[in-house]
């Protein structure tokens, strides 16, 4: 098992030195205390059958994600962006190695299996998800760690947008996450009250290269509101035409999403 986990970080490690990505040397998150996010993006059956996956998730994935000591664990619904039948999971690992475990302590905890048994055996004509695609995230060294918003406990209305911003080459990738750290686009979110959740660089996932970010918002009239602000800012307009950063976004995604009743988000 440890002679696994070394080979897919090295392996990640690897591709992202190849890549020219920044940080390519130092992946681990053990060392530097960034989290690795997995993003996943279920496409669910129609009519009532959207049951099975839910119950899954709320049941049996999160509490033993949980006792691994993975979360918080966000799950999402989409309000608009992308096609309404898809499902976010957005998962938090500590490190590679929690990563690269979690399945086979899902197939072994007892507790799990016997409360996930209706999504495991779900057969062909009644399945509990059409297909799933993932994205693997490394938190960058700003926003090293995933910030649960202050709604969340009180379960108040809140609404995410999750955005995808690709780049044309690796080079032109780095220099967008090198604006949002040391080119200090973070700072101005914070300054502003644009609340970040996570920030995240593509180590595996669809069209690279590529990064993600979610935001959160009371609701959308406070959305427009904050943006409003921030596109009228001086530092956002001193830092969006600074010439090093230029042509480093070719294109962009916008989804908004609502948090599932049980998302620990």
């Amino acid at each position: 098992m440890k002679r696994r986990v070394f080979l897919r970080m090295s392996s990640l490690a690897g591709a992202a030195a190849a890549a020219g990505w920044p940080g390519a040397g130092v992946l681990s998150a053990q060392a530097r205390g960034r989290e690795y996010y997995e993003l996943r993006v279920y496409e669910m059956p129609t009519g009532n059958r959207k049951a099975i996956l839910n119950d899954y998730l709320s049941n049996a994935a999160i509490p033993a994600w949980n006792r691994m000591g993975i979360g918080p664990v966000g799950v999402f619904t989409v309000v608009s962006g992308s096609n309404a039948l898809m499902l976010y999971v957005l998962i938090p690992y500590p490190d590679l190695a929690t990563f690269e475990s979690a399945a086979g302590k899902l197939a072994s905890d007892a507790e799990y299996q016997k409360a996930a048994a209706p999504y495991l055996g779900a057969s062909i004509d009644n399945p509990a998800y059409t297909r799933y695609e993932g994205w693997l995230l490394h938190a960058f060294k700003t926003i090293p760690r995933l910030r649960v918003p202050a709604e969340t406990p009180e379960k108040a209305p809140r609404i995410f947008e999750l955005r995808v911003y690709e780049s044309h080459s690796e080079a032109a990738a780095a220099k967008k996450i090198e604006m949002f750290n040391e080119g200090g686009e973070i700072a101005l979110f914070d300054r502003i009250g644009l609340r970040p959740v996570f920030f995240g660089q593509t180590l595996a996932g669809p069209r690279q290269p590529n990064l993600v970010y979610m935001t959160v918002h009371r609701d959308m009239a406070a959305r427009e509101k904050v943006w409003e602000t921030f596109r009228n800012d001086e530092g956002w307009k001193k830092l969006s035409t600074d010439p090093a950063f230029a042509n480093t976004v070719s294109a962009t995604t916008v989804i908004f999403l609502r948090p599932a009743a049980y998302s620990q988000i």
